[in-house]
């Protein structure tokens, strides 16, 4: 059997980054703190946290880590249903992975909506936050991926709309005979990073061809939109961050009636679906509210 103290002190350790400030969440000194966590490494013959600035866990760390984080959630659901148990003072921490147009959207809302967690969100491209659900690093995940991963649930969320954006002057610098390859090929454009395909799928699509202009490297949703804004550069806003500033001339669209629709998916770990039911009823909701909806909605099950 583990020791729950050691663990919650290794996990706190890893949470916060730093033995100092995991002894402050738990009410007790700093030694303390170390102390735990050294039994435990002791116990288990492996180092379960990398000493640093900040402080990380190593893999078989993670995993305990995991571990007292699904025990926490799953207290946190027995003591819903055994008022004389609950304790509020050290409410569940969810950690969810997310990608940054959905942070920058809708996702704060969804989280708004819920009660009595804590939440960790770790920010990836739509197309690689499964990663962390198959390694057991978070409980749930937004990804682009609509087929369930094993031992998880999947709701369809809606398609997140992209508008290829620009300022008018921009336009009118670069697309002075319209939008087309030969002025693609020229115009600065706008990526988020290296996992950003979002351009380049939109040029393919508009294009028929696979083009490569200049890039402006720009790991911000909101940077994103100011860059535009300032005639940077062109590059694949969220509809709902850009819809205002279309309206009022600030930005134009290159092409307005070829929008890009990413579908977006909410998965689950099944461990603790039954605990993470409000809030996959509040991320849903908010999803369904500012995300197109398709025609149809996916809702299954991984074996």
């Amino acid at each position: 059997m583990f020791d729950y103290a050691q663990l919650s002190a290794l996990a706190a350790v890893i949470r916060t980054g730093s033995f100092e400030r995991a002894a402050q969440q738990l009410n007790v000194t700093p030694s303390a703190i170390s102390q735990r966590v050294k039994l435990l490494e002791e116990r288990l013959g492996v180092v379960l946290v990398v000493r640093g600035q900040p402080c990380t866990a190593t893999d078989v760390g993670q995993r305990l880590c995991q571990h007292v984080e699904q025990v926490a959630l799953l207290e946190n659901s027995l003591q819903e249903s055994l008022p004389s148990l609950q304790d509020k003072s050290q409410p569940a921490t969810l950690r969810i992975a997310v990608n940054a147009d959905s942070l920058a959207t809708w996702f704060i809302k969804a989280m708004a909506r819920t009660e009595g967690y804590l939440f960790d969100l770790v920010l990836d491209d739509e197309e690689h936050s499964a990663d962390w659900l198959r390694r057991g690093e978070v409980v749930a995940a937004v990804t682009g991926h609509s087929t369930p991963i094993q031992g998880c649930d999947c709701h369809s969320l809606g398609a997140q709309r992209y508008v290829a954006t620009a300022s008018p002057e921009y336009c009118a610098r670069w697309f002075t005979d319209g939008f087309n390859e030969a002025a693609a090929v020229r115009a600065p454009c706008l990526i988020f990073n290296q996992k950003d395909r979002l351009q380049a799928e939109w040029l393919r699509q508009v294009l028929g061809a696979d083009v490569h202009p200049p890039l402006h490297w720009l790991p911000s949703s909101q940077a994103f939109v100011d860059a535009a804004l300032a005639g940077i550069g062109w590059g694949m806003n969220p509809e709902p961050l850009v819809i205002d500033h279309l309206r009022a001339g600030r930005l134009v669209a290159l092409r307005p009636d070829q929008p890009l629709d990413v579908p977006l998916f909410w998965q689950q770990s099944r461990i603790v679906s039954p605990v993470l039911g409000n809030v996959a009823r509040a991320v849903v909701h908010e999803a369904r509210t500012m995300l197109v909806q398709t025609s149809f909605e996916r809702r299954s099950r991984a074996p």
